[in-house]
């Protein structure tokens, strides 16, 4: 087709919604599939349910620079807590499941789970710990672990795995105002999960973030389970990510930006079912221009700088912080992130320290400059020092 014309089909805002550039351009909308076939799709080791490559066009999936920097800061200890909040409940809030913040809290405390709710809580907060802890990597047999532990071990008999099986052993179904996908039959899954494992080990030239979302994507494409697929490709996606080094993944609740586009998101994956009628190649651009513009180029910039903790690590390796403030200031990272506190605040949360030994940590730890300090009435606020 004509050169100039398929510069400005490739240009278009509508690039991956087929069925509109067909009403747009529809004399040559044939010569533009075919074009797109034969030398700007890139072909991903992962096939759809025909056996068939999945595809994505690298020209329309950029990600921003600046969310690269922010996710591989380097930071330390586990997942925040402050976070593991919000990504517990936005990730069951996607899929309309309800959970309390005081609930979340009270598990994130250490505290006995009072109820089948904050059973599941639990479970999830497991889940989490589980791929933060790097030497977890990414085979069959701990994406099951993972799944038992933060889904599979609360669900109802029905839908619980078959005695002995990574996944299920029956057909299964998304269902909205009709079914909108049906899962790859079940007994193709184990390869298809064989090459999802073998994909998210393999070196290659993607772009991490990029890729963490292929893996996202495929998971949920073939719904190797009855239920918790969404939950379990949200996990897999930050797996992904900290096994790649992006330990900020651990304090950016991510999931809380997929609610807040929640419509946007199944939409994406609907747009890919749609496409494949007119293409005939499952094209998962969509839904990597979605988590693009929608998550990783909406992550806050209000994070922890990199030269605030490279001073903190200059300190702890003088010997001029102590073991307890060590503590502390793991412990006001992962518990307030952005936010400020009081003293009192933080006395009340953190459980095991002195309030003399509260108040000579702040003091101590403003005059270095990690935290900063704000007068307000008749108290102090502190928070981390961007």
């Amino acid at each position: 087709m004509d050169a100039l014309q398929f510069a400005a089909m490739l240009g278009d805002k509508h690039i991956v919604d087929l069925k509109k550039m067909k009403y747009k351009y529809p004399d040559c909308f044939d010569s533009f599939l075919q074009t797109l076939a034969a030398g700007y799709y890139k072909e991903l080791p992962l096939s759809d349910f025909a056996g068939q490559p999945l595809v994505y066009l690298p020209s329309c999936t950029g990600v921003n620079l600046e969310a690269v920097k922010l996710l591989y800061a380097a930071r330390g200890g586990s997942f925040g807590v402050s976070c593991l909040e919000d990504e517990i409940i936005s990730t069951s809030s996607i899929e309309s499941i309800d959970f309390s913040r005081d609930s979340v809290r009270s598990i994130m405390k250490g505290f006995a789970p009072k109820d089948e709710a904050e059973t599941r809580i639990l479970g999830l907060k497991k889940g989490f710990e589980f791929i933060s802890n790097k030497a977890n990597r990414i085979t069959e047999k701990n994406i099951y672990k993972l799944y038992m532990m933060s889904v599979g071990d609360f669900l109802e008999e029905e839908n619980r795995l078959p005695e002995g099986s990574f996944y299920r052993k029956d057909s299964v179904y998304v269902v909205g105002t009709a079914i909108e996908h049906t899962g790859i039959d079940h007994s193709k899954l184990p390869a298809r999960m064989a090459e999802l494992v073998k994909f998210a080990n393999q070196k290659d030239d993607i772009n991490e973030l990029l890729k963490a979302a292929m893996l996202h994507f495929y998971l949920a494409f073939l719904h190797p389970y009855f239920d918790g697929n969404g939950r379990m490709a949200r996990l897999l996606h930050m797996w992904y990510l900290i096994q790649k080094g992006y330990e900020s993944t651990l304090f950016v609740p991510l999931s809380s930006y997929i609610e807040r586009s929640r419509k946007k998101y199944y939409d994406s994956f609907t747009l890919i079912e749609e496409n494949y009628k007119l293409s005939g190649v499952i094209d998962i651009t969509p839904f990597l221009k979605y988590y693009s513009e929608n998550v990783y180029d909406k992550i806050s910039k209000e994070e922890v700088k990199p030269d605030t903790l490279a001073k903190y690590s200059e300190l702890l390796q003088s010997g001029e912080i102590t073991a307890k403030e060590a503590e502390l200031w793991q412990f006001v990272l992962s518990a307030y992130a952005g936010k400020s506190f009081t003293t009192k605040q933080l006395e009340k949360d953190f459980v095991g320290a002195a309030f003399a030994t509260i108040r000579k940590f702040v003091l101590k730890f403003t005059e270095r400059g990690l935290l900063r300090a704000t007068k307000l009435s008749n108290k102090v606020l502190y928070a981390v020092k961007n």
